[in-house]
């Protein structure tokens, strides 16, 4: 059987989506994502999410240091040894592992820094990319903390159960990030 191109369109003898793509379908993955919630809603009654994982990470980290930070009640939550609290811990792994093969099984995985981050950033610089994406994550996760949820926990689960609150929550990270795109990525 001939080889497909992984930059083109499926054709009618290959399969939909497969691992070696370099990226699959969004109405396939979505749908995979979406069927996710499934298992856990059925099995340990909480939705997907990711942010609370750093919480539990960060939390039982810094309570190993600091035994009273484990006294905080938010901290107390989010350690706690439940099937919420490291089901997100494992989603959140197993999407850096997922993505980290995904990037190997379809060659596709990048040595430096992608040309469009260099041009936005006016430098090829490693460390520069690495602590924006560092400063950048941070702000990210402490704003989904401040919402009580991330783009994971509210646009998909949130607004599959109609929730006001995370739809109102979906339309500011829209914005928030259309603007941003807007403001600083103006010269690329």
């Amino acid at each position: 059987m001939e080889q497909r191109n992984r930059t083109t369109e499926p054709s009618e003898e290959t399969p939909m989506v497969a691992l070696t793509d370099k990226a699959w379908s969004p109405y396939v993955a979505g749908v995979l994502i979406g069927l996710l919630q499934i298992p856990a809603f059925l099995l340990i009654a909480t939705a997907l999410g990711a942010s609370s994982s750093f919480v539990t990470v960060g939390g039982g980290l810094f309570g190993l240091a600091d035994p009273s930070i484990l006294e905080i009640d938010y901290v107390a939550k989010h350690v706690a040894m439940t099937g919420k609290n490291w089901w997100q811990v494992a989603l959140v792994g197993g999407v850096a592992v997922g993505a980290f093969l995904s990037a190997l099984m379809s060659r596709s995985l990048r040595r430096g820094v992608s040309p469009i981050w260099a041009r936005a950033l006016g430098t090829p610089s490693k460390p520069a990319r690495y602590a924006v994406a560092f400063v950048a994550g941070f702000l990210m996760l402490f704003g989904a903390r401040l919402a009580d949820g991330c783009t994971s926990g509210h646009g998909l689960s949130g607004v599959a159960q109609l929730a006001v609150g995370s739809t109102v929550a979906v339309a500011a990270m829209f914005v928030g990030g259309i603007a941003t795109a807007v403001l600083l990525l103006r010269r690329i």
